[in-house]
């Protein structure tokens, strides 16, 4: 199993969500966050602006899954401008349902 987190424009947050949703990838937590990429933030004009607005997506699925969760994200959070946002996938060694008591997805 896989955990992959995005974090990407909130302007795109639901087109993504939605995408994933179409291909079957419903269970999802989304986190309002703030920071910055390797540009430092924006400077629009005469105004600096250090950390931006951005929501952190974060799922967990098989591994077989994973390149086309990275694909959807992809196609649905690009704009082609800086700030589109990252994507980070790690490993989950397991999970466990509280109601439930049970291990595994």
């Amino acid at each position: 199993m896989k955990m992959v987190r995005a974090i990407l424009r909130p302007d795109k947050i639901e087109e993504v969500v939605e995408t994933l949703a179409e291909s079957g990838y419903v269970a999802l937590t989304k986190m309002d966050v703030i920071g910055r990429g390797k540009q430092r933030g924006i400077q629009l004009d005469k105004i600096y602006y250090d950390e931006l607005p951005k929501v952190m997506l974060m799922l967990v699925a098989e591994d077989e899954g994973i390149p086309e969760i990275i694909e959807k994200i992809n196609e649905s959070a690009f704009t082609g401008n800086f700030g589109d946002g990252k994507i980070f996938v790690s490993d989950v060694e397991s999970v466990y349902t509280v109601r439930t008591r049970s291990e595994g997805l």
